[in-house]
């Protein structure tokens, strides 16, 4: 849609070094307030990369509940409004009086995915079991954590927006969306998850960014088996990992990880031993 902003913009800088100040262009990304409306009923607005919008707002459809399938919504328009973009979904059953009265409020920035939730209890409803029996080898997960970096177009550019991966094979290309916010990015992989009507119950998610509530209930919602990430999780998340029954890995690089909740989904090559 040509009206949309690009996802990127070039900026002037001044690069400061040894007491020099030296001109220069960088890619930055850009952070457009993206607002999603339900029946023309306003619902929130996240500060978001303005890319894969059709994504965004299906895969957000689908962590708030507002539906459970993708088919459930019957239109979707994306409108630039001014500085900002709206994306306008009709729903076949009407928006659920369960919903309605559930809203979200001001706009979410992008490190939060709960900022704008009216009332605490909202923040931590209860979350679907995922009892997917997938496994998968410690190798070909480490495998999987470094290849991410490979299929980040957008962070190559700006080196300023967080990745969500979904991989079946560590020697396949994944489904990956970028966001300069993390939990938009995995809304948006589960958006395009749905709209290709794949299932995230047979493969891994490997996010670019450290492991946090919003990301561990996202993922639930998704049935998402293995959830890992490269830097450190909250308790919170551990426990809704744990609760779940989601696999959490953190501190993940190429040479390894370590493993929080449900780890009889990792399988290793020779068995370790105790001393």
């Amino acid at each position: 849609m040509s009206d949309l902003p690009e996802p990127a913009a070039r900026v002037s800088a001044l690069a400061v070094r040894a007491g020099r100040a030296t001109p220069l262009t960088r890619a930055v990304p850009e952070e457009t307030p993206v607002a999603f409306s339900f029946d023309f009923t306003g619902f929130g607005v996240m500060m978001a990369t303005p890319s894969d919008l059709e994504d965004f707002a299906i895969g957000f459809a689908l962590s708030e509940g507002i539906v459970a399938h993708a088919d459930e919504i019957s239109a979707l328009e994306i409108a630039p409004l001014g500085e900002g973009i709206e994306c306008r979904m009709m729903l076949k059953a009407g928006l659920p009086e369960a919903v309605r009265n559930r809203h979200r409020f001001g706009a979410g920035p992008v490190g939060c995915g709960l900022c704008g939730i009216a009332q605490l209890d909202e923040a931590l409803r209860p979350l679907p079991k995922v009892a997917s029996p997938y496994t998968i080898n410690a190798a070909a997960l480490s495998a999987m954590v470094a290849a991410l970096n490979d299929y980040q177009p957008l962070n190559r550019e700006t080196r300023a927006v967080h990745a969500a991966a979904f991989f079946r094979d560590p020697a396949l290309p994944p489904l990956v969306r970028e966001d300069v916010g993390r939990h938009n990015a995995l809304d948006k992989l589960a958006g395009a998850l749905a709209r290709a009507g794949e299932s995230a119950e047979n493969g891994v998610v490997v996010m670019s960014s450290r492991l946090s509530i919003e990301l561990v209930q996202k993922a639930a919602r998704m049935g998402v088996p293995v959830l890992a990430a490269i830097s450190v999780p909250s308790a919170l998340a551990i426990r809704a990992a744990e609760a779940a029954g989601i696999t959490l890995i953190a501190i993940a690089r190429a040479d390894g990880f370590e493993v929080f909740t449900h780890p009889h989904r990792i399988l290793y090559e020779v068995a370790s031993h105790v001393a």
